[in-house]
Parts: structure tokens; C-alpha cells; sequence
């Protein structure tokens, strides 16, 4: 298991593979709606970054299937990825400390600002980390 996943699982307190789909499904989230060149930055930083969004998210709806691609299209953003998480069994609490502890562990690998033009590039990311 790599860094990112086991500290927000225990940061967070949802089990392991939990933890590990989330942040595939958040980074590749990102990796559609984020400024293109600050979210690639991100994920080549954070170790295993890449092989979560792949896994879980690839391009396009991924773990979403095909509701979740249509909200995303409609403009479902931040939300749409919301209601995602919250059909894996997170809480808003859970979801809000997976954002949080998966940006912190993206900061240090990153840089802030990295990823702060990440979060400024998403509209409605920034309440959530």
C-alpha cells in the first residue's frame, strides 16, 4: 500500500481499499476538471498517484459509470464527485478528510502552489480542502 493511502486511512479512519478508491476517484476528478498542467504536475509527484487514478478512474467516468459521467457533463463538478464517494459509503465528514489529508500529502511532494492553482482551477473545490 503506498503513502497516500495508508495516512488517509488512518488519517481519515475508513479501511485501506476505502481509502484507495476514493483518492483514484478524486485525482482522476481532478485530473478532468483541474488546470490541466498543475494537476499533472500533482499526480506525477505524489508517489502511486498515477496507478490510483488508472485503477480507478482512468479517463473519463470510471468508477462512476455512466450517471456519474453524465452529472460530471451537466456540470455536476465538485458535487457530482460528492455523490460518488457517498455511493462508496463516505460521510460529508469522511469526504471533506480525504480531500484535506489527500491535498496535505499533495502539497509536500507538489508544492503549494501546485496545488493551489489546482483547487482555485475547480470551482467549489476550495470549501472542501
Amino acid at each position: 500500500m503506498n503513502e497516500l493511502v495508508s495516512r488517509v486511512a488512518e488519517n481519515v479512519g475508513i479501511a485501506p481499499d476505502v481509502a484507495e478508491k476514493a483518492i483514484g476517484m478524486m485525482l482522476g476528478f481532478l485530473q478532468r476538471e483541474a488546470d490541466d498542467g498543475a494537476v499533472a504536475k500533482m499526480i506525477e509527484a505524489i508517489p502511486g498517484a498515477s496507478e490510483l487514478v488508472a485503477k480507478f478512474n482512468g479517463e473519463g467516468a470510471g468508477s462512476g459509470g455512466l450517471l456519474g459521467g453524465l452529472m460530471a457533463s451537466f456540470g455536476g463538478g465538485v458535487m457530482a464527485l460528492g455523490q460518488q464517494l457517498m455511493s462508496q459509503g463516505l460521510g460529508m465528514g469522511e469526504i471533506t478528510g480525504l480531500a484535506k489529508e489527500t491535498m496535505a500529502v499533495a502539497r509536500e511532494h507538489a508544492g503549494d502552489e501546485v496545488v493551489d492553482t489546482v483547487i482555485a482551477s475547480v470551482p467549489g473545490l476550495s470549501q472542501f480542502v
